[in-house]
């Protein structure tokens, strides 16, 4: 939980000090596998993601997502130079982390090092889109028609599997990010994203 209480914090710091905000960036290797690449079906995070799924897709944003969007969309620029496209995918990014309660800017870390922003990415493993999910998963839960490499379809379903081993892991977040790559045991990957996310996304 010490990782929760310091986004909490860095949180409240960069909403008082918006305007005063530099934007610095770095490139860490992507990942070339995702935990939700196992091939061990767990039945609960089945029927979690066939839940997210069937949910409407309606979300009202609240007035410090407006802010937040102002905030992330300056860093963001340097990375998705089209404004509208930006704007869409933090707006996505910010629903679909709110809906499962994780802070958004640790999605946005997490697709920084999963596929730098390329919702057309594809990994060595099969792996696909922004979070890096692997295409078994759209038959597991019913929806083999559904397409990976539509932002909202990827950031539901990796919301939906981060959130589900962050409750397995009971709030620990490297613990989590590590099931997500499919790495538990190292904390190579989960490291990556945590220095992305302090350095890159919290910095103020």
């Amino acid at each position: 939980m010490k990782y929760l209480s310091k986004i909490n914090h860095l949180n409240t710091r960069r909403y008082c000090n918006i305007f005063g905000l530099l934007t610095l960036f770095f490139i860490f290797p992507a990942t070339l596998l995702s935990a939700n690449a196992t091939l061990r079906i767990d039945p609960e995070l089945r029927q979690r993601l066939i839940s997210a799924i069937n949910q409407s897709s309606s979300f009202d944003d609240r007035f410090h997502a407006e802010v937040w969007l102002l905030d992330m969309s300056t860093r963001l620029k340097i990375r998705v130079k089209d404004t509208e496209a930006r704007l869409g995918l933090l707006r996505s990014i910010h629903r679909e982390a709110s809906r499962v309660e994780l802070p958004p800017e640790l999605i946005i870390a997490l697709i920084d090092i999963e596929s730098r922003f390329d919702h057309f990415a594809i990994s060595r493993s099969g792996a696909q889109g922004l979070m890096q999910i692997m295409p078994f998963w759209l038959k597991e839960i019913g929806h083999p028609q559904d397409n990976l490499m539509d932002i909202d379809t990827n950031l539901r379903m990796g919301c939906t599997i981060l959130k589900y081993y962050m409750d397995m892991e009971k709030g620990n977040i490297r613990r989590a990010l590590a099931r997500y790559n499919g790495s538990l045991g190292s904390w190579v990957y989960p490291d990556k994203v945590m220095t992305v996310l302090t350095k890159h996304w919290y910095k103020s």
